[in-house]
């Protein structure tokens, strides 16, 4: 496989504590629940604490979680340019393999930011192969160009934003997009500083084109998260946050989806156990 996929299935450990305890609650057969595959966003892989899913952990109670390092971050291989429609590809070779080994029809996909992009796009190319969407802060910020706020930020990016100095570091560039907004800056690991020099070199987001007739046909259940913002460092909050807000409004509705508000600006790290029951209920 192209990428690699980090695989969490606790499903043993619980059923042996439930038959330790000798309970006698009936409990549904966590065997057949349907996987989940998560899909990270920038500056950060599949596992980590800091930005990626390891706060979803306690959802591998009742079944396998797949999460996916997209190329260039984790374990996964480098590449010369990260691109949402190969990690789309990728997302689908992903979901192909995971339903072949469960016979499930599918499984749950998350994507956080542009890694819900890509989800979006792996979805629309095979929704046979997607039990249900779940998006965290999509950057799909071409399916809501209409919304002013997100008008005014592509505006910014398409026609007047410099792309970054060859002379800017990796180190420099984390710090630059944490401390200097005013965010606190994780560690500078050499495993964070491959993923934000990834990050640097990412296909913009701003190019891609977001299927959502395509979605809308599968019918797919859709849920949306979005934080609420209004702890975040003023500068970051008009920049990216109402953006950021305005596309969680906008998919929802025209995807008809469920939008779910979670206070602050990173909620799968911040508020876990908000999105945790949240998803569990959307799962089923």
């Amino acid at each position: 496989m192209a990428v690699h996929v980090t695989v969490w299935d606790d499903r043993d450990r619980v059923g042996e504590r439930r038959a330790s305890t000798a309970s006698t609650v009936p409990m549904a057969p966590a065997a057949t629940a349907a996987p989940a595959l998560f899909i990270h966003n920038i500056f950060t892989w599949g596992s980590d604490s800091t930005y990626g899913f390891a706060g979803q952990r306690p959802l591998a109670d009742s079944r396998r979680l797949l999460l996916m390092d997209r190329r260039g971050y984790g374990d996964s291989p480098d590449t010369a340019r990260s691109d949402f429609d190969v990690d789309a590809e990728d997302v689908v070779k992903v979901l192909d393999d995971a339903a072949s080994a469960v016979r499930l029809g599918g499984a749950h996909l998350v994507g956080h930011g542009n890694g819900a992009v890509a989800a979006l796009i792996a979805a629309a190319r095979r929704p046979d192969l997607v039990r249900s969407l779940a998006l965290i802060q999509p950057s799909a910020f071409t399916a809501a160009a209409h919304h002013p706020v997100v008008a005014d930020l592509l505006d910014r990016v398409r026609d007047g934003a410099p792309g970054i100095p060859d002379s800017v570091t990796p180190d420099q560039y984390l710090r630059a997009s944490t401390e200097a907004l005013g965010m606190a800056m994780p560690e500078p690991t050499p495993r964070r500083l491959r993923a934000v020099a990834t990050s640097m070199r990412e296909r913009p987001i701003w190019e891609a084109e977001i299927p959502l007739e395509a979605i809308r046909g599968a019918a797919l259940p859709v849920l949306v998260i979005c934080g609420t913002w209004e702890r975040a460092p003023a500068a970051y909050r008009e920049h990216v946050g109402l953006p950021l807000m305005a596309v969680a409004e906008s998919l929802t509705d025209s995807l008809g989806g469920r939008l779910l508000r979670v206070p602050g600006y990173y909620p799968h790290t911040q508020e876990p156990a908000a999105v945790n029951a949240v998803l569990r209920e959307f799962w089923g």
